[in-house]
């Protein structure tokens, strides 16, 4: 007789833990290569360095996430590829500086606006879920994708993650946006308004050159033809705005593999769907190995909250979705536990960038907290912007309890997880990321980035340069966006601080700050209180060459010219503009 499901599932993490403690001592040094782990990456949405209880506060509670960081190992100049969500995410899966994939833009476009562009991760892009794909594993997403999708029509899905190495996907492939549910009137649908207003007047200013004339001669009075024109104004804005409304709600969508369950989105059910398609991956891949992305949707505006978080922290609404979003990390180490998985699996929890300051509804700012550095998302290479929590979690291979004060990227994630999965590196392309797991165990004394930049669309705003023999960080800032300290109207207006322009200030020399001294960027040095204000120029610049004779040309994919809406390649699950539907049902 078979033995029962517990006594199974007991034997299993038994036998993980002891495999764990007597071949993975985290003290041993040995090349971990060939122990192809499970590998679970979860990545919160517009979340704040010190949003996190173990980076800091004390008033909202993450309980689970700082679980986490005692049980595993807490970075703490941990560094997204740039301060906002497409960029960054492109950086994240591929190990590479955006601008070498062209996943930036030079025109202010700086993240994918909408499902139906032509723009995506390129098709010759290699992930790391391709390339564990191709190792045996099982590799799945499960959220956020923000990347691309279609090319030619609304189902070629050229830039889907199905087409990225991944074997399941569950999400949304845009972004969650304010305007999915009803938040103020966001800049990017004002533009869409804007453009379709103009579009509506040619066409009414058309129609009434015509008629106007033939009322003027009915009526026999000068002013008929403004009559007109005025009532194919109204008239255009009303399309407009209604056209508009239509096409932000029809990008509120969720899909799975490549067939859209839900549009728009019932956001009462959306929290509930995601952890259920969690555990039912982590569930039928028990028997690994597997890599899955969990991509939260939290804590991006418009902040949905379910009933049972609302109005418990002590930040308003944006508190009650970072507690929500902690539960949610709680639920699913509950199913690695669950299905004896936790100490096969890596776990390693992060933000795709800094909190946002412009986050605002009103006179209430719904952004995060990014603690003692400046700026935020969108800004540049403010600190604020592109510090993000790092946490590794592996029991029995690494340390409890272990930080890392030494600079590291999100594009790290790359070369280690492929090397943990028996995979090779692409020795055909420039890798910008570097292995981890050596600084993660504590066999490697410093991290191996001498110099790490900081790009805003395809411009270079900053650079940062490690000097192991003295300990010293230093920061170089070329250009920096200008915006208001304190967050309200952050960037002047603007959804998002410019890259570029008149509101971007160009610094002849360079400000720099030392990071191990000022992590708060407050006091620019300069060659008169820096006696290595010159030394530290120079070695930058040197590096920051030395970078640009790597670089290639490539397409822009965030360029206006990829990132206007374009009708065909909407997404629908029914005849545009009708689109709705729910297929969800009880999953997969």
């Amino acid at each position: 007789m078979a033995p029962p499901e517990h006594s199974r599932l007991c034997f299993r993490g038994w036998l993980a833990v002891t495999i764990g403690v007597l071949s993975l001592r985290p003290s041993d040094g040995r090349d971990l290569s060939g122990s192809r782990p499970n590998i679970l990456l979860l990545m919160a949405d517009d979340l704040g360095i010190g949003d996190v209880g173990c980076y800091g506060n004390n008033t909202i509670r993450t309980p689970n996430i700082d679980r986490l960081a005692r049980d595993g190992v807490r970075l703490t100049q941990h560094i997204a590829a740039a301060a906002l969500c497409t960029p960054s995410r492109a950086a994240f899966v591929t190990g590479r500086y955006p601008v070498r994939s062209g996943m930036v833009s030079s025109d202010g476009s700086r993240v994918l606006q909408w499902t139906g562009v032509a723009g995506g991760l390129p098709t010759d892009e290699i992930t790391f879920a391709e390339i564990l794909q191709g190792r045996g594993y099982t590799t799945g997403l499960i959220g956020k994708w923000h990347l691309g999708l279609n090319c030619e029509s609304s189902t070629d899905h050229c830039h889907h993650p199905l087409h990225h190495g991944f074997d399941h996907f569950y999400g949304m492939p845009l972004s969650l946006m304010g305007d999915c549910a009803h938040w103020d009137m966001s800049e990017k649908r004002a533009n869409l308004e804007r453009r379709l207003h103009v579009l509506a007047q040619v066409l009414a200013l058309a129609v009434l050159t015509v008629s106007a004339g033939k009322l003027t001669r009915l009526l026999s009075v000068s002013w008929a033809p403004a009559i007109g024109l005025t009532v194919g104004c109204v008239l255009s804005l009303a399309a407009a705005s209604c056209v508009g409304t239509m096409i932000v709600h029809a990008d509120c969508f969720l899909m799975r593999n490549h067939t859209i369950t839900e549009q728009p989105m019932v956001f009462a059910r959306t929290t509930a769907l995601i952890l259920k398609e969690v555990s039912s991956f982590v569930k039928r891949n028990q028997q690994g190995p597997f890599l899955l992305f969990v991509s939260f949707l939290h804590v991006h505006i418009p902040l949905v909250t379910t009933e049972n978080f609302l109005g418990k922290s002590l930040h308003g609404l944006y508190g009650d979705n970072v507690q929500e979003m902690d539960w949610m990390v709680g639920q699913i180490l509950d199913t690695l536990d669950t299905e004896g998985l936790t100490n096969s699996t890596l776990v390693y929890f992060t933000s795709d960038h800094g909190g946002s300051l412009e986050a605002r509804q009103g006179n209430h700012q719904y952004g995060g907290w990014n603690g003692i550095y400046k700026g935020g998302k969108g800004m540049g290479g403010w600190e604020g912007g592109i510090r993000v929590p790092g946490i590794f979690r592996w029991p029995g291979v690494l340390p409890a309890g272990r930080e890392v004060h030494e600079p590291t990227s999100l594009m790290d994630v790359f070369p280690t997880v492929v090397r943990l999965g028996g995979g090779e590196v692409p020795q055909d392309r420039v890798i910008d990321g570097l292995d981890l797991l050596p600084l993660l165990r504590g066999t490697a004394p410093h991290a191996q980035h001498d110099v790490l930049l900081h790009y805003c669309e395809s411009f270079l705003h900053a650079a940062r340069w490690f000097q192991q023999d003295r300990g010293a960080l230093w920061k170089v800032h070329f250009q920096t966006p200008a915006f208001h300290p304190e967050g309200a109207g952050a960037c002047y207006g603007r959804a998002v601080c410019p890259c570029s322009g008149d509101t971007v200030t160009r610094h002849d020399p360079p400000l720099l700050f030392d990071l191990s001294r000022d992590p708060s960027e407050a006091h620019a040095l300069t060659p008169d209180t820096e006696p290595s204000f010159y030394h530290v120029m120079a070695r930058v610049a040197q590096a920051v060459e030395g970078h640009r004779r790597t670089l290639r040309p490539v397409s822009l994919q965030l360029d206006t010219l990829s990132n206007s809406w374009r009708p065909w390649l909407q997404p629908c699950c029914a005849p545009f503009p009708l689109c709705w539907c729910s297929r969800d049902g009880d999953g997969p």
